[in-house]
């Protein structure tokens, strides 16, 4: 079931848990994902960077494909079509038309106005047509599609102007949090954070969410965190279970052997965080 995941932020913010969202970057990914959230009764956004969009051939290709698995594998959860980091109005828009149901508009290269003025353009687009808009305020740092950021926290009151201005209906300010593997510890802000979350009162995003230990998930949580960001860890368990599969089996070159050596442990990746982001006690 399509859905612009309104009902399932506001209900995991209430409830001090967090939705899942699972980066998708081929067919493969899409189908594990959707098979253990299915299993597990867990609603989930899916997310499509601009670089993944790209390499699955574009945003209705991706979009008539999870059609298709949501179909043909009776899938009943609700389910999210994201777009993840969208630098411009245009590419919003392209996700929108082709039923994409939520969309980031990620303007955190820009100063504070021109990031309120392209995201305000965002909403007023996505909005009528029923569509969740997802802003950035600071710059959340590290790599994700060969796009570097340096880490810049978000101000308090920068974030408070931000949703004001343009009505946004989620909100990642970059407190800590790293795109990729963490070079050191995070050293997340959760003082700020809590704070964000109760002056604005609406569900805040984190990115980044591989390699951050567990206790300080379920305090990000605690803090007003409800939909957290999974890819490079997926990345990283796949790719091990994979190489010694390969190294193993060296006359194996059929792909759907060679990827399917890392369903088992990609899916236990998706699993643990599915439990995680539950925050039960």
């Amino acid at each position: 079931m399509k859905t612009n995941s309104k009902n399932e932020l506001y209900d995991a913010l209430s409830k001090k848990k967090a939705v899942p969202h699972f980066n998708i970057n081929n067919l493969e990914w899409t189908k594990w994902i959707l098979e253990v959230c299915q299993e597990m009764q867990e609603p989930v956004v899916l997310g499509v960077s601009e670089g993944a969009s790209r390499y699955m051939g574009g945003f209705e290709t991706i979009s008539c494909m999870v059609n298709g698995l949501i179909n043909d594998l009776k899938i009943t959860i609700p389910v999210c079509l994201h777009v993840d980091h969208a630098t411009s109005f245009e590419t919003c828009k392209e996700a929108i038309d082709h039923g994409f149901t939520s969309v980031m508009i990620d303007g955190s290269r820009h100063n504070l106005e021109d990031n309120i003025a392209l995201t305000k353009q965002v909403v007023a687009y996505a909005h009528p047509r029923g569509v969740w808009v997802e802003g950035e305020v600071g710059a959340i740092g590290g790599s994700e599609d060969g796009l570097d950021n340096e880490l810049a926290y978000a101000k308090v009151e920068d974030c408070i102007t931000f949703v004001k201005e343009t009505a946004v209906d989620s909100l990642a300010p970059a407190l800590g949090s790293v795109h990729g593997l963490y070079k050191g510890e995070p050293h997340l802000d959760f003082t700020r954070m809590k704070e964000i979350s109760e002056r604005l009162k609406i569900p805040l995003v984190l990115h980044g969410g591989t390699g951050i230990p567990d206790d300080l998930i379920r305090k990000a949580i605690s803090c007003g965190i409800a939909k957290i960001n999974v890819n490079t860890e997926f990345q990283v368990a796949w790719h091990n279970a994979v190489l010694p599969f390969v190294r193993d089996n060296p006359l194996v070159y059929d792909p759907r052997k060679v990827i399917k050596s890392g369903e088992p442990a990609m899916k236990d990746a998706v699993r643990n965080k599915i439990e995680l982001f539950r925050n039960e006690k």
